[in-house]
């Protein structure tokens, strides 16, 4: 009969400690008070953390081969480009930026301007732009009632 009185706190305990794994303990997880959140990562493109701030100053240089900057073609917030070919960047998701400009950089995508600009981004950069532009409000839109 003992050994039935102990079962369900037994089962108890292991689902609480299973609950405290499951998520984390409690601890090391959420936002310190004074500490920026840390930007969106682009994981599938192995790419470091991006920086939002790094980007926004980034997206604002010009670039030594085109003499261009992001902001020039693509507005400044990603959402106004110049050129209705040119794409919206603002709210993209940061993994299909970072893989968009490795593939201009490595020669795998080609565009005249985009290819020229990203060949000499380095990783960082990229993340950094990448965070940024993924940062910014969104006005991206799909095909549905196109037609």
């Amino acid at each position: 009969m003992k050994n039935h009185a102990i079962a369900p706190a037994l089962i108890a305990l292991l689902a609480a400690l299973a609950l405290a794994a499951c998520s984390g303990g409690g601890e090391g997880h959420g936002e310190d008070a004074g500490h920026e959140a840390p930007a969106h990562t682009s994981s599938s493109a192995g790419l470091p953390n991006g920086n939002v701030g790094a980007g926004e100053t980034l997206a604002s240089t010009k670039g030594e081969a085109t003499g261009q900057s992001c902001v020039d073609c693509h507005g400044s917030e990603g959402n106004a480009p110049i050129d209705a070919t040119y794409p919206k960047l603002g709210g993209q998701y940061a993994d299909y930026l970072g893989h968009a400009l490795q593939a201009y950089r490595s020669g795998d995508r080609d565009h005249a301007l985009m290819s020229s600009q990203a060949k000499g981004l380095t990783d960082q950069q990229i993340a950094d732009l990448a965070a940024y532009f993924a940062s910014r409000e969104s006005q991206l839109r799909d095909l549905h009632n196109v037609h």
